[in-house]
Order: structure tokens, then C-alpha cells, then sequence
């Protein structure tokens, strides 16, 4: 493989990393915010204001409107905002430790649907991989306070949550073949605005906060988590496999203890600290866990091995 051959192939795990830091700044950011809005309202807010700002780079960057809307972006986004929503609300009946691990699940699952729907047959390292992660990602749950008590119900939403984030990864990718990254973040995100604000209402939170200070976060979030993070996931999505894209997204729970322990005074446990190296280590064994299709070209730099349409 020629060198710029080399450096394409890890420009999308790339952006997924940087993408995934990005998205650990949004459980610092909702807990700053939590004084002036509840959790549904504010997710409603971080992407209502990012839509401004993604058709702005969307016009200025390609020089044209987006294109239209694709079926598989709709149930992207709408899948998106009701993880986030069943995520808040499982944090609200079951603990912390159980919420935390079992959302993370679905992004492992990602790897598994993928080979049954994209055909992108996982090598054995990838297993090697799923299974350090998984590891990694209960101890990162474990050794904090245990605060909130296990709650069936909870546990069922955290499940719920798990099942939306792996279909949303899929039908992203799926999405990614079909449109490029600016169209796909900015329909998206229209999608996640529209649906978030029926779960507001269902949720009976306020829309508003009481001051103009109450947009500081939903604006901090839409620039950092929105733009910035999942624009870059969605970016990487189309040049990743979707089983290794689902495990270097773990990096968030890790950068957000990280950062939680540095804001907040939470610091880490032993068992803690482990699991965060553990899903840094499953990261990097994922790297070579998929069978990248290839075609036969008569070109060799067109013989890249990749997943990108």
C-alpha cells in the first residue's frame, strides 16, 4: 500500500476519534446546564442551533444547497434523538454503572448487524477486540459511587437506548452511501430538532429557560458535540467500517471520566482507570478487524481497501 494510500486509510478512524472526544464533552456540558433546563430541552436546543451553523458551512464549503433528504437519514436522526432521550431518563431510574455499560453495548453491537446487513465480515482479531472493549467498558462503569438504585425499567430504557444507537450507526453508514458528509450531518440534525421537540413535550419540560444565559450550553453543545462531533463521526462513517467505527466511538465514555475527574473532582478508581486503558487498547486491536472489500481495478492506488462508496 503506497503511503497516501496509508494515510487515507486512517484518515476515517481519524475523524471518528476526534469526532467521539468531541461527543464526550456532551454528558460535562448537560450537567452545567442542568440549572437552567432539563435534559430533553436541552438536547432539543444543541441541535436546533446547529442547524444554522451546518447550513452555513454546508453553503460555504461546497457552494450549494443541501441535496435531498434520504429515507435512511430520517430514521438516523429520529433513532439519535430517542437514544439520547431514553439515555437521560434511564439515568433517572437505574444507576449510573448499569446505564452507562449497557448503552455502550450498542455501539459493540454495531460490528455484528454490520456483517449480517453491510456484509463487512469481521477478522478474529475484531472479536479479540469486541471482547477487550466490552471488558474495558464494564470496569470503566464500576468503582465510582453507586448512586441510584438498579431498576428493571431502567435497565429496559438503557437497552432501548443501546438498540438506537446501533441502528443509528447502521442507517448512517447506510446514509453515507448514498449522500456526503455535509448532507447527511445537516439533514440529521433537522431530524434530531424536529423529534427531540416532541419529546419535550411528552417529557412536559420547559422550552425556554428564564434567561438568555440558559442558551450558553445548548449553544456550547451545538458548536462541540453537534457540529464537531458528530459531524466528524458521520464524516469517518463513510470511510470506516461500521463494526471498527463502533468501537473507536467508546473513546467517549473514557475522555468524558477523564474530563469529569479533572472538572468535577471525580476521580478514578483503579478498576476504573484499567477499563479506560482496556477500551484504548480494544481501539487499537480493532484497526485490522474487518475484511475491507476489494475490486479488481487497473489502477493499483484505485485498489485502496476501503468501505467508502
Amino acid at each position: 500500500m503506497s503511503d497516501t494510500a496509508a494515510a487515507r486509510s486512517w484518515l476515517g478512524p481519524l475523524l471518528l476519534l476526534l469526532g467521539g472526544l468531541c461527543i464526550g464533552l456532551a454528558p460535562i456540558g448537560l450537567r452545567f446546564g442542568l440549572d437552567t433546563l432539563g435534559p430533553q430541552a436541552i438536547a432539543f436546543w444543541r441541535y436546533t442551533f446547529a442547524i444554522p451553523m451546518l447550513f452555513v458551512l454546508l453553503v460555504g464549503i461546497e457552494r450549494r444547497l443541501p441535496k435531498r433528504i434520504d429515507p435512511y437519514v430520517i430514521l438516523a436522526g429520529t433513532l439519535f434523538a430517542i437514544d439520547i432521550a431514553l439515555w437521560h431518563w434511564a439515568l433517572t431510574l437505574t444507576t449510573v454503572a448499569n446505564a452507562t455499560f449497557i448503552v455502550n453495548m450498542g455501539n459493540v453491537c454495531v460490528g455484528f448487524i454490520a456483517w449480517m446487513v453491510l456484509k463487512e465480515r469481521p477478522k478474529p482479531i475484531w472479536f479479540i477486540a469486541v471482547v477487550v472493549a466490552i471488558i474495558g467498558a464494564a470496569a470503566l462503569s464500576q468503582g465510582g459511587g453507586s448512586e441510584g438504585q438498579a431498576d428493571i425499567r431502567g435497565d429496559l430504557m438503557a437497552v432501548g437506548a443501546a438498540i438506537m444507537v446501533a441502528g443509528y450507526m447502521l442507517f448512517s453508514k447506510l446514509a453515507r452511501n448514498r449522500l456526503g458528509a455535509m448532507d447527511v450531518i445537516f439533514w440529521l440534525t433537522v431530524v434530531e430538532s424536529a423529534v427531540a421537540f416532541l419529546i419535550v413535550l411528552i417529557a412536559r419540560e420547559r422550552v425556554f429557560p428564564e434567561t438568555l444565559e440558559g442558551f450558553r450550553v445548548p449553544l456550547f453543545l451545538a458548536l462541540a458535540a453537534q457540529v464537531g462531533g458528530q459531524g466528524l463521526i458521520i464524516a469517518g462513517l463513510g470511510r470506516t467500517p461500521a463494526a471498527i467505527a463502533g468501537i473507536i466511538v467508546l473513546i467517549q465514555p473514557v475522555f468524558a471520566a477523564a474530563l469529569s475527574w479533572q472538572l468535577f473532582g471525580e476521580t478514578l478508581t483503579g478498576i476504573q482507570g484499567a477499563g479506560g486503558v482496556l477500551i484504548l487498547f480494544g481501539i487499537w486491536l480493532s484497526q485490522g478487524g474487518v475484511k475491507r472489500r476489494r475490486r479488481k481495478l487497473s489502477k493499483p492506488s484505485q485498489a485502496e481497501a476501503t468501505t467508502r462508496p
